[in-house]
């Protein structure tokens, strides 16, 4: 595997998009606090938020960054811009929002956000990649990347163009391993080619891997090894070439003890186990599911306020169960909310996805459920 950056780090990455939260919405700082403690005694650093998620940076300065030594953690963040909404100012504001949301001081890791095709150019146009720069000349920033959904190419290109960047936050995952609308062996190898450290990001696709199809199930239930769902697909990126960390959004602390349990003293997968992903790859390619992963970037600028990925959760279960109560669990989705059928092509959604899902026909598809 060689030396590279951040080869030192503890492998599993405390991902904080998908906090515990209380009955009203709110975080659930308490919980959060003993996931960072079960985290840090467990040899975990790597504590990665971001501008974009709601409540992340001012729930995580209650649970660490008061409670323990700075240089105790690593913290990463991120500066998006992903709306015409957005100015060089408004953009820029985001950094200084960070620090003063976590009181961290600085970061050790900082990302621009989510660069694609519908977006990246925007960083140049702001001088975003300079900024940066400057705020790691001025000890704000000790290291900085980006995290990325877009196609090989532009990967590329992004690497020739700031091969001072750092490091890379990719997702990655056994199911979009060869897909090509991810593309994440193909963006991997272009990682390593250029020598950059990888961030995983959605090792479990969203929590999709944690509770596979069937068949799927049925492939790992056969080890009969007491190895959770999530374990396979974590340990599978936490064993390719050039991987910092492997981020995991996690939401309870039966997840953080879980995670742990297998990562605290992480071996790469031998040959059989690597066998026994393929299979699970294999049995994924038959799936005819929607991969939506629930991240919910295309309902932000939804002008209709269509729950998109609700009505896709109840679209794959009722393929897959042919008594589920479809037009019930349809009805409660979209209560007071948009339907498919108020869909009016905008392509909003589509622009947002980072699985470059063909949202406005997904959507046409669902239609039907309203019958």
């Amino acid at each position: 595997m060689g030396d590279y950056f951040g080869k030192e780090i503890f492998k599993l990455g405390f991902g904080l998009m998908r906090l515990p939260r209380l009955e009203d919405g709110s975080i659930d700082v308490p919980q959060t606090a003993k996931m960072a403690d079960l985290f840090l005694e467990a040899g975990g650093t790597y504590f990665d938020t971001a501008f974009a998620y709601g409540g992340s940076e001012e729930a995580i300065r209650k649970a660490l960054v008061d409670r323990y030594p700075r240089d105790k953690y690593t913290l990463a963040t991120k500066l998006i811009v992903n709306n015409d909404s957005y100015t060089e100012e408004t953009a820029k504001q985001e950094f200084y929002t960070s620090l003063e949301r976590t009181n961290a001081g600085y970061f050790d890791f900082y990302l621009l956000h989510a660069l694609q095709r519908t977006n990246y150019k925007k960083y140049d146009d702001f001088h975003l990649w300079d900024f940066v720069r400057e705020q790691k000349e001025k000890g704000l920033i000790r290291h900085y990347g980006f995290s990325f959904h877009g196609d090989p190419e532009l990967l590329e290109e992004l690497l020739n163009a700031h091969p001072d960047a750092e490091f890379v936050q990719l997702q990655l995952n056994y199911a979009d391993w060869e897909n090509p609308g991810v593309a994440s062996k193909r963006n991997l190898e272009i990682c390593k080619a250029h020598g950059k450290s990888v961030v995983v990001m959605e090792p479990v696709k969203g929590g999709l891997l944690a509770d596979p199809i069937d068949e799927v199930k049925a492939i790992f239930d056969k080890e009969a090894n007491g190895m959770s769902y999530p374990s396979w697909a974590i340990r599978f990126c936490a064993g390719l070439d050039n991987i910092l960390t492997v981020l995991s959004g996690m939401s309870s602390l039966e997840q953080m003890e879980d995670n742990l349990s297998y990562m605290r003293d992480f071996k790469p997968f031998n040959e059989h186990e690597q066998e026994v992903i393929r299979a699970a790859q294999a049995a994924l390619d038959g799936d005819q599911s929607i991969k939506c992963t629930g991240c919910r970037y295309c309902t932000k600028g939804c002008p209709m306020n269509i729950p998109i990925p609700d009505i896709f959760t109840v679209e794959n279960r009722k393929k897959g169960s042919p008594e589920f109560r479809t037009k019930r669990e349809y009805t409660i989705v979209t209560q007071n909310k948009g339907k498919a059928s108020d869909c009016i092509q905008c392509g909003q959604c589509e622009m947002a996805c980072p699985q470059h899902l063909p949202i406005i026909e997904l959507l046409e598809q669902c239609r039907a459920m309203e019958a």
